[in-house]
């Protein structure tokens, strides 16, 4: 079982970063994910891909469980992401360019 270790980034409908702060590990899927032709639901038969993530306060702590228990694991590299300094100045900034006025 292969197992991938990775801080989450925030999601589109968060403005802060609440739920960014603790390392995931994660498994791989080990099967495709099936459609179900009855009900049209969507399927896998490993139960560990779709529904296990285990949380973790830092990356130590998901490296030492995934080597304790001998799961092969990658680790991906946090995303720090770029912050642009803004003004509600800029809004009537004499260089703006105007929509309108391409």
């Amino acid at each position: 079982m292969f197992a991938r270790i990775f801080k989450p980034a925030k999601t589109a409908m968060q403005s802060g970063r609440a739920n960014t702060k603790a390392w995931v590990l994660e498994f791989d899927a080990r099967t495709a994910r099936r459609i179900d032709p009855l009900m049209g639901w969507t399927g896998a038969q490993d139960m560990d891909a779709s529904q296990v993530r285990l949380f973790f306060d830092t990356k130590d702590e998901a490296v030492a469980y995934a080597e304790k228990h001998g799961l092969a694991y990658r680790v991906e590299p946090e995303r720090k992401p770029t912050v642009r300094p803004k003004a509600y100045a800029d809004n009537f900034a004499y260089r703006r360019r105007l929509p309108w006025t391409h």
